[in-house]
Order: structure tokens, then sequence, then C-alpha cells
């Protein structure tokens, strides 16, 4: 082993020199670094030069704004639309336009670079999905982000990190999806593109890497530099070139910190990745920017989010969004670069390549699966009818064949298919593996459910024909209004309207009380809600008696049941048959996890788990145990005590084939088992009185003025009843307690305002906000904001999302 003498042109950490000496000792062999291993571009022409990525924000952060500015840059666009104007491609929803918030999740496509930059080389395909801000859509924004390869993290450089972008990029990591973050409008008074950096840091809890800086002019953001290839990259003000633009800043004061941030990158990197550091070893700071840039690849690729890139600008001015745009090609992985997808079959768990393997070879896919896609959105658009949003895992997806639904077990056949760009739609002949794209013509499916072709009708006999892409987690509804339609013909449309909205949005659930011709509508807060009304009166033309918004209470066990065993033997539809099964149900414990074993399935805040005492004797025991599920999911829906739908319990089916089995039997005599066996526990539970009742309590923060906090604590402690959790200044910057990231270790630039008085709101003038978390009952909030502009005299943003259901006791149960 040959002796090396290193040169460190900068100073190290203990943690770097240990991993420096573990480096040392091995043998360097020069020949080890590919320079192909660094290479920014894919060579595959094809899914490599995907990229699915998703815009992710708290309501007001610019994400649509930004998302038109794409669209612009890339050429797709000849005029970027307007938020406030309301001509914006992706809030398409006239309700979108009107209030300027983003409400369904519009998905988009679009080629990166321009031509013009690429003389010699391939354009990316962009397929972008910008997801609402808002709370009460969240199901909308954590359905699509399980089907993207990547995010981009919008923050108001004003604000920071607010509530909802915490839970969003939380809700990422969980999925494993890297993300890049873009601190936007640093164009407003009062921005701060440090403290955003450090809110990244702390509310994030991942280390930021600085990629561009802000370019600060006198009174405003001058343009943006590219820390790595030391470069400005966007500007504004000036008719110079790119060359001149960066000889001028390397010339002036901004020269040192960008050498600063650069030096910082590559040690924030050197932390994670042994291969930079073995580089950095060799050519210190003349490490070239083609090796830092794949580092960043590759360090962010598992989706931990433990290192955050981070970008600056200006949507509004356009400052900084073609940059941004590069930074997706550059570091957010292509389907290629992703972990393999696991599938439900049954109610197991299993990765996509091991269920579709050959059955006599396990190198080649299996000769009957033809294509296998996940349904991420459905449209209900003016011109074109329903529109399915899919995207492809397997295979070539073609639009002249028969599709199979697995999750409502039957056939579609669709009339077109299309992808969208610049609010324009083109016709393609098929989706490949990795491509995203919308489908017109399906009757039945909806968000959440796969489809899947076959060459031959031998994989519906199989498992084949039960595989499903993450079936969506539908969280339960806390609030409902109650629509009684005019006139006989009004309820058949107010019917064919609710069908077609749950198709849509499957956190919207409605049901027919049979006794007094009214129908039930839930969902998941008040603006869910209201948008969901304007939906059905200026979408479907509904017309109908609508009363106030109801908190959605729920019914629960507050002990267990006696087993109850129950045989079906009626004709349905004209099919005769015999099944029968038993059911207990007992609250559900919060460690049911632990102690459960085999497979279960979770829904509704329920656990739903078939017991088989001999397997051996079932025939296709996966559809039996789906069938017997359904049915007790159905009987779930409405409890014994309020008609509301029953939640945190668990039930246990048993099916004895010894006793059950009479025989062959169609699916609706197993969930008419099912069914029956659940309603008569339920019922029996009733008459014991041991069923209660459960109101949902969200977890409630509120930033106002600090002369205003004491009041609004006050008001929730004492007057809603509601539990405060914590109180803290919204500008306070140190790490919190459950925080990961080592604050000292953060790297921002400084603010102008920091040097130099400017036309630009200081620190020192700026108003004292304070950051209120509470615990309140919904039941308390339902007009809670109205209230609150008296007490802050609107100087305060409310968010709120549903933290668990409670139970109700006391005089409260019994008024209920």
């Amino acid at each position: 082993m040959g002796l090396y003498v290193l040169t460190c042109r900068a100073p190290l950490r203990h943690s770097q020199l240990v991993r420096l000496t573990s480096l040392c000792s091995k043998h360097y062999d020069k020949t080890r670094f590919n320079s192909r291993r660094f290479s920014s571009h894919i060579s595959d022409r094809g899914i490599g030069y995907i990229r699915n990525i998703g815009i992710i924000a708290h309501v007001d952060a610019g994400k649509t704004t930004t998302t038109e500015q794409m669209l612009y840059n890339s050429g797709a666009l000849r005029r970027a639309g307007n938020v406030d104007q309301g001509d914006t491609v992706t809030d398409f929803l006239p309700m979108e336009r009107q209030r300027g918030i983003t409400i369904q999740s519009a998905a988009i496509t679009f080629k990166w670079p321009l031509k013009e930059r690429l003389p010699h080389g391939h354009q990316y395909i962009i397929n972008l999905i910008d997801t609402p801000g808002h709370v009460d859509f969240r199901f909308e924004v954590e359905r699509c982000i399980p089907v993207l390869d990547g995010t981009v993290c919008i923050i108001d450089g004003v604000e920071g990190v607010e509530a909802h972008t915490e839970r969003v990029w939380s809700s990422a990591r969980g999925f494993k999806v890297p993300g890049i973050v873009f601190v936007n409008k640093l164009d407003r008074d009062g921005a701060s593109f440090k403290k955003s950096v450090q809110d990244i840091g702390l509310k994030l809890n991942g280390m930021p890497l600085v990629c561009h800086i802000p370019w600060w002019g006198k009174e405003t953001i001058r343009g943006v530099v590219d820390v790595i290839t030391r470069s400005v990259v966007s500007w504004i003000g000036t008719r110079d070139t790119p060359e001149e633009l960066s000889k001028k800043m390397l010339e002036g004061t901004i020269k040192d910190e960008v050498e600063r941030a650069r030096e910082k990158l590559i040690e924030q990197l050197c932390e994670k990745d042994d291969d930079l550091m073995e580089l950095w070893i060799s050519h210190g700071k003349n490490l070239p920017d083609a090796f830092i840039k794949e580092s960043i690849r590759r360090v962010i690729s598992h989706g931990d989010g433990s290192l955050i890139p981070v970008f600056a600008g200006s949507s509004l001015k356009n400052i900084g969004v073609a940059a941004l745009l590069d930074g997706v090609i550059d570091y957010l992985p292509s389907p290629l670069d992703r972990p393999e997808l696991i599938v439900r079959v049954g109610l197991t768990q299993k990765p996509l390549t091991q269920v579709l393997q050959h059955p006599k070879d396990p190198k080649v896919s299996h000769p009957h699966v033809e294509a296998l896609a996940s349904v991420f959105k459905v449209v209900n658009d003016h011109r074109r009818g329903m529109l399915t949003f899919v995207r492809v895992y397997h295979g070539v997806l073609k639009k002249n064949t028969h599709m199979w639904n697995a999750n409502l077990q039957q056939f579609e056949r669709p009339l077109n298919m299309m992808q969208i760009s610049g609010g324009q739609t083109i016709e393609i002949p098929h989706l490949s593996p990795g491509q995203i794209g919308a489908i017109s013509g399906l009757k039945a499916a909806r968000t959440g459910d796969t489809l899947l072709t076959y060459s031959s009708d031998k994989a519906l006999q199989s498992e084949l024909a039960t595989i499903q892409v993450r079936p969506p987690e539908i969280p339960p509804g806390v609030a409902f209004i109650v629509l009684d339609a005019y006139t006989p013909t009004g309820a058949t449309i107010l019917e064919a309207a609710l069908e077609n909205l749950s198709r849509e949005d499957p956190s919207l659930r409605w049901f027919k009380d049979e006794k007094t011709d009214q129908y039930t509508l839930s969902g998941m807060g008040t603006l869910h809600l209201e948008v969901a009304r304007d939906r059905l009166e200026n979408h479907y033309k509904v017309e109908a008696y609508w009363g106030a918004v109801s908190v959605d209470y729920k019914e629960c066990l507050t002990a267990q049941t006696a087993p109850h065993r129950a045989v079906f033997d009626k004709t349905v539809a004209g099919k005769s048959g015999k099944a029968a099964c038993s059911v207990v149900i007992e609250p559900l414990d919060e460690d049911y996890r632990d102690t459960l074993s085999g497979p279960y399935l979770e829904r509704d805040g329920n656990v739903i788990q078939v017991v088989f005492p001999r397997e051996d004797l079932v025939p296709n025991i996966e559809a039996t145990r789906q069938h017997l599920t359904n049915g007790v999911i159905s009987a779930l829906a409405r409890g014994p005590r309020r008609n509301s739908p029953m939640h945190k319990c668990l039930v246990t089916v048993t099916y004895d084939a010894r006793t059950d089995l009479f025989g062959p039997a169609p699916s609706s005599h197993l969930i008419g088992a099912a069914n029956k066996a659940t309603r008569e526990a339920l019922k029996e539970a009733y008459h014991q009185g041991i069923v209660g009742i459960l109101e949902p309590v969200m977890k409630v923060t509120i930033v106002c003025p600090e002369v205003s906090a004491g009041a609004v604590q006050h008001d929730l402690h004492s007057v809603r009843g509601g539990h405060v959790l914590e109180i803290k200044d919204v500008q306070d910057t140190q790490a919190r307690e459950d925080g990961v990231t080592d604050a000292s270790q953060i790297y921002a630039p400084p603010d102008p305002y920091e040097f130099q008085t400017t036309l630009r709101e200081t620190q020192k003038g700026r108003l004292r906000m304070l950051e209120i978390t509470a615990r309140v009952p919904f039941v308390e909030m339902l007009d809670y904001d109205t209230l609150l502009r008296g007490k802050t005299q609107g100087r305060h943003t409310l968010t709120m999302a549903l933290d668990t259901f409670e139970r109700v006791t006391g005089p409260r149960e019994k008024a209920l």
C-alpha cells in the first residue's frame, strides 16, 4: 500500500477527519473513478428522460404562478397566466380562479430545456402535477405523491415554512420521494432568504444544500447566482449577457459569498458521500461542477430528506424559474432511478417484479400481463366528460383495449388517450412505462383504482386479477351537509352527480336515507364541502335544499360483542346460493399492529381481519377474503345509535369451510353473510349500551399578533374546551426539541438589510407574531375564523387538520 500525502484546502471537523482516515485506509486506485458515474446525463433515451414531479406547498406560496412560469419558459404557453386575473392553466375550476387557490390536482406535460439550448442533446419530458395547498384537500395531495418521482416544494420567502408545508413534506418523505425546495417571493418587502433556509433546516428536519443564492440590488432581488458554477443564471433589469453579468458578479462583493456557499455545499455533501470526498481530496477547490451535481442527485435519491437542495427566486417576476427547471433535470430522479414498486395482492404486500414473474422463468415477466397503471385523479371535464389520469408502471397501456379494474373487479373500455400541455390536449396511441396521461370513456374508474390489461383470460383466474397499486387510504370525514332534492327528477340528477363527485374525490362520501329520501355528503372540512356544493350547483346543475355544515360524529364500541353467526341464502340478481360466517367486534387498541397476526385491512379507522380455520378447504381464498371484507365495510358505514360511521373497531370474521361453505356461491352471498353478521352484532351492542360517540378533535395552528395572543389563548382553553400545546415566536430560528438538524451547521447567506438601510421592511420594524398550537373539538371551530377577525383585527392565519377522534361523555353526550 502506497503512502499518500493529503493537502486539505479547508479545515476539517472531527467527523470529517474520521471519515477521511477511513477512506485513506483503502487502496487508492484512480481507475475506480469513472467519469460516467458522475455524468449529469442519462444514456437511456426513453424512460431516463422522464421527470414525474409534483408542486407542493402551503396555500398562497405561489405554486400555480410557478407552474405558469415553468410552462411559459418551456414554450408551452405564449403568456404566463396570472392567479389574480383568473386565467391560469392549472387552476381550471371556476371556483379555483375565483378564490385564487388550487383545489384539484392538475397534470400537465411539457419539455425542457428549449431546443436551442440543446443542439446535439435530447429534451426531457416533465409531467408536472400542481397540487392544492389547503389542508381540507390533503387527500388530493397525498393521493398524488406516490405516483411522483420527485417533488418541488415552494416556500413563501416572507412567511417561511408554514404548517401545511411541513405536513405535505413529511408525507412525501413517508413515500421516500426526493424533493427540492424553491424559496419564492423574494421580491416582496420583508422577504428573507436567510430565515427561509433556517426554517427549512429546523422545520423540515433536513440539512439545506444552498445551490442558488439571491443577488440583491439596492431594494429588491436582482437575480440568482448558481454557487456550483459560480455564474448568474437568472436576472432582470439589464441587457448584459450571462457572461458579462457573471464577470460583474465575480468582481463585486458577492464573489466571496459565492465561494463561501460553494465550500459549505461541498463540505455538507462530503459528510454523506464518500465518493465525492475522495474526489475532493484530489481536486480541492477545483472540484468539477459535474461531480458536485451528480453527488447532490445521489445523496437525495433515497428520499429520506436528510439533505435538501435549495433554490431562490421570484415566480411573479420569472426570476430563478428556468434555473429551477434545470435543477429538476439535474437532481430529481427518473422512473428508472426509483425503488421497486410494492403492490397489494389480496391483503399481502409484494414487489411488483415478484408478482409479475413468469411461473416457469423468474427472469421473464408474466406473459398474461401486458400493462399495469394506477389512477391518481379523475376529473369531470365539461367538454370531454370524465378524464381518468393514470401513471403506467409496467408494459405499454394502449387505448384500443379492454382494461381490467382490479379494485372494482370489472372490465372497462377507453374511448381515447391523451396528454395535456399548456391547456391543450394531444391525442396519443399509448402510454409507456413511467409516463403520465389521461384516458376518456371509462365509466366506473375512481381515484385510487388500478388498471391492468391482459393477453389471456387465464390471468383473471389467478391472483393477478387482484393486483392493486397503493389502494387509497381515505381519511374519515369530519363534517357533513344534508341535501334534499326538490323533485324526483332532481333527485336522479343529484344522485348521478354525487356518484361522479365521489369518483373524482373519494374523500367525499354520500349516502341516501331511504326513510326521508335525503342525501348526506361528508368531507374533510368546511371549505371542502363548500367546493363540493359549488361543483354540484354550477357544474352538475343540481337544484336542492342545502342544510348547514355539521360535525360528522362517529360511533364506537366500549366493550367486545359476543360472536354472531349469520347465514345468507336469498336470491340476489337472479342468482341463488348460500353462505355463512361469524363476526366478533371489539374496541381497537392503539397497539393493535403489534398484537395482530396474519393479513388484515385498515379502512375508515377500523381494522378487519378474516380468519380461515381450514384454509385448505376454501376455494380461491383471496377472493373469499375480499368479499367478506367488503360485507363488513358496508355494515360499518352506519352505526346503530346515530346512523354515523363506526370508528376504532376491530372486526374479526371467521369463515370455517366445514360449517359455512355450502357449495359454490356468488360473491354477493359472501358479502351478504358478512354484512348481516356485522349488523346483528352492532344491534346487540346497542341494546347492551356499549355503543359510544366519538367527535373529531383538530390540531389547530393560529398565527396572530402578540397583543392578541392572550385573548386567543384564553378563548381556546376556557371557552372552546381546547388544550393549548405550544406558543412560540414565528421568527424564532432556534432548533426545536423534536428537530434533528444541528442549527449551528446550517449555512444561509446574509440578507441585504443586515448590512444596510434599504426601503425593504427591516426585522426590527416587523410586527411580532406568535404561533399558537392547540387541540380543539371541531364543533367549536366551525365558524372560528370569523370570530378570530374581531380578536386580531384580521391579522391572523388559521389552519387545522384532524388529530384524532375522542369519546364524547357526560352532558355533551346526552345532548347529542
